[in-house]
């Protein structure tokens, strides 16, 4: 049996090791091309797998692209929280967890896929964002500087600020001949000032 250069060997992976796969290479499609490209054949070829493969670990494309956010969401909250874990001034880490939260949905395509979830109605698919946010919620309460509905406020608010510079603020920023990082630096400042105001 003769094995064609062009033909593409299959690894047997294990289940969590075969999703792992396949949601970096759809993560990698994201980035690179935005969501339309996270098309079953594409994500497929992409990871070096088959069709099936994709349908078996993630039962469709749509629960793909959920599972890719919960993902995202999941490492987000554990960058949040190693940040807030480490010692220093509360400024600078506030700043850390700002600038981290700015770059997932930047330059890693979540405000992308965030809006496309959005806007097919799949964002009710991202069943893990409910225990994320209450995660970070308690340890942001637990500095003392703010109620935990106050956190909860600040969630929303940075969430809101980062997807909205992530989304469109390169490009509108481009529209009115500023600088394309002006909108993330515009929404760090108001995010913090808004920061300032929970805690006086």
């Amino acid at each position: 049996m003769s094995i064609n250069k062009n033909d593409k060997v299959r690894v047997r992976r294990a289940p969590e090791a075969a999703r792992d796969n396949i949601l970096n290479a759809a993560e990698k499609l994201l980035v690179e091309q935005g969501p339309l490209a996270l098309k079953l054949a594409e994500v497929a070829s992409a990871a070096g797998v088959a069709n099936a493969s994709v349908l078996h670990h993630f039962g469709g494309v749509d629960a793909l692209h959920a599972a890719l956010m919960d993902r995202m969401v999941q490492q987000l909250v554990a960058d949040v929280l190693a940040l807030a874990d480490q010692a220093g001034d509360r400024d600078v880490k506030q700043d850390a967890v700002v600038q981290a939260l700015f770059d997932v949905f930047e330059t890693r395509g979540a405000a992308r896929l965030a809006a496309w979830l959005e806007l097919t109605g799949e964002w009710r698919r991202m069943t893990h964002v409910r225990e994320a946010v209450r995660e970070v919620v308690l340890r942001r309460a637990a500095f003392g500087d703010v109620t935990p509905q106050q956190a909860e406020d600040l969630v929303l608010v940075s969430v809101t600020l980062a997807m909205g510079a992530g989304l469109f603020g390169g490009s509108l920023a481009e529209l009115i001949g500023r600088a394309p990082g002006r909108t993330r630096e515009v929404a760090a400042d108001v995010l913090r000032a808004y920061v300032g105001a929970q805690r006086a």
